[in-house]
């Protein structure tokens, strides 16, 4: 049944970098504080069931009974005490897993623009760009900087774990890294229309010599993302994924500017 929903393998539960990790600790730790309130009334519950049926039960009748100071104290004592070590758990992993907050010394930047309906890719020290493929180097901590080229939308890569907003005219982060070279899909889960269920990519983790690798081909067989081609991208409509030997400088600034104040793009960007 997983299967028909999606990529049974594809979460935090199979997590691939240390962002997910912390989130799969997280819900395991989540998942334990909840079942001391819970598991006790599942086990419970036939045993009372039973002793206390009617017509044959063994419990003893107590129609005016009140209170029992004991049970009261457990019965407040054991929420209170699950609720302290979830807010001391959730305070603190808030801290530790802001998107913000770089993983690590030297994180490749890669600037995202989400559009109807794809991901544009742009490697600012690189210099290279792609559309709906991403490729990085494991074990390098990335830092992705997101903005909108028109409705708001939701960038997120299951096993890297973390999720991110993207929206016209602000610009937001995320910091994440694969630990291992692998390929892992990536999505939008904000609805954005028609080609929503579409708008996915592959993200491709290299040993740091195959990444090198693959940047020099990029670089030497490639086109260019000239402006023609950026406005082929600026409709609504989805993409197969391609690669870019060179793309205009500045041209995540401008889909900023242009799309500052508004929520969406306007066109120009690439020019």
């Amino acid at each position: 049944m997983l299967a028909a929903c999606g990529d049974a393998r594809d979460g935090i539960f199979f997590a691939a970098g240390p962002v997910a990790e912390a989130q799969r600790a997280h819900f395991f730790y989540i998942l334990g504080w909840m079942a001391v309130a819970i598991l006790p009334i599942f086990v419970a519950l036939p045993f009372v069931l039973w002793r206390y049926r009617y017509g044959r039960g063994r419990g003893r009748y107590a129609p005016e009974w009140e209170s029992q100071r004991l049970l009261e104290t457990v019965f407040w004592a054991v929420p209170v005490v699950i609720v302290v070590a979830l807010g001391v758990m959730l305070w603190r992993q808030t801290i530790r897993l802001d998107p913000y907050m770089p993983l690590g010394p030297d994180p490749m930047t890669v600037e995202v623009v989400a559009m109807d309906w794809k991901f544009l890719f742009l490697y600012p020290e690189e210099g290279v760009a792609s559309v709906n493929t991403l490729t990085v180097p494991a074990g390098r901590p990335l830092r992705f900087v997101l903005t909108s080229a028109t409705v708001m939308q939701s960038f997120v890569v299951p096993r890297l774990g973390g999720q991110i907003y993207a929206m016209g005219g602000m610009v937001t982060e995320l910091n994440l890294q694969a630990d291992a070279p692998g390929v892992f899909r990536g999505q939008n889960t904000q609805y954005n229309g028609e080609g929503f269920a579409q708008q996915k990519f592959e993200m491709t983790a290299m040993a740091p010599d195959a990444f090198d690798a693959w940047l020099a081909r990029t670089r030497a067989d490639a086109p260019p993302l000239t402006p023609e081609v950026w406005q082929s991208l600026d409709t609504r409509a989805t993409a197969d994924p391609a690669v870019y030997s060179a793309y205009p400088p500045g041209l995540f600034g401008r889909v900023v500017d242009t799309t500052l104040g508004t929520g969406s793009h306007h066109g120009g960007a690439g020019q």
